[in-house]
This record gives structure tokens, C-alpha cells and sequence, in this order.
């Protein structure tokens, strides 16, 4: 299974949980929700994410690191502020959010799979080398914030 590892890059699982999600709406009984409220839920939840994504490559850029989730051992710094704070992953928090919004406009309660089936991949194939690599670049200083951070939420 480390063939995966660091392989696809997050965008490109989302958009595939994305498209998944859709198929599963297409086959699945929907949730009689009207339009007035799914949608602005789905607007505030994509915007929270778009929040979360935009606020780890904020924090990445001023502590001057890569922002390419596939080369983790490219890390230059160890960024522990602003979003850092609340969440190990906050990219990847924030794409979340995109999923869960997007199963709230597809108004199909079994779409939520989708964000479920992100987060088993991003943890197995993903956050786990990140982990590893922080480690060996980081040390004890990795490890105390991983002891303090949640890796999610």
C-alpha cells in the first residue's frame, strides 16, 4: 500500500471524492431540504474552508516552506502559528469543509461518505509520510507540537 503514499495530490483526491460524491447523489434518495437553506449552508461551509486552506498557505509562506504536499521533506520550517495552532492540517481541514458543503448542496445525506472516504485516504496516504518525513527533518520539536496539535480538529 505505500505505493499511494504522497502519490496523488490533495486537490485531486477532493475532486474525485467530489465526483464520487455526485454519482452517489444521482443513485441515492435525496434529503427533501429546500434550496433557501441547503444552499447558504453549503456557501458558509465551502467559505470556512476556503478560510482553513487559505490561512495554511498564508501561515506556510511567512514561515518560507513548501507548500507542496508531496514533498514533505522539503520542509524548511516547522510552522506551529495562526491556524497551526488549531490544527495540524489545516489545508486539508479546509477541504473537508468543501466536501461536507458540497454534499449539503447535493441535498444526499449517503454523499457524506465522501468527506468519510477523504479523511481514511489523507490519513493512510498522506498525513502518515507527512508525519514520518516531519519527524526525521524536526525531532522533538515535531513531536511536542504533535502532542499539543489535534491532527484534525
Amino acid at each position: 500500500m505505500q505505493a499511494l503514499e504522497l502519490k496523488i495530490p490533495p486537490p485531486v483526491v477532493t475532486a474525485l471524492a467530489a465526483a464520487a460524491m455526485w454519482g452517489i447523489a444521482v443513485l441515492a434518495p435525496l434529503v427533501d431540504v429546500p434550496a433557501a437553506l441547503r444552499v447558504p449552508a453549503a456557501v458558509v461551509l465551502a467559505l470556512m474552508g476556503a478560510a482553513f486552506d487559505l490561512s495554511g498557505v498564508v501561515a506556510f509562506r511567512r514561515g518560507q516552506t513548501t507548500v507542496n504536499p508531496m514533498k514533505p521533506d522539503k520542509a524548511a520550517a516547522l510552522v506551529c502559528s495562526g491556524v497551526y495552532r488549531l490544527t495540524r492540517n489545516p489545508m486539508y481541514v479546509g477541504l473537508v469543509f468543501v466536501l461536507v458543503a458540497w454534499a449539503v448542496y447535493l441535498s444526499c445525506a449517503w454523499a457524506l461518505l465522501g468527506p468519510v472516504a477523504f479523511v481514511l485516504y489523507m490519513n493512510r496516504f498522506q498525513i502518515q509520510p507527512e508525519e514520518r518525513a516531519l519527524s526525521k527533518l524536526f525531532g522533538s520539536r515535531y513531536e511536542d507540537y504533535k502532542s499539543g496539535v489535534r491532527r484534525w480538529l
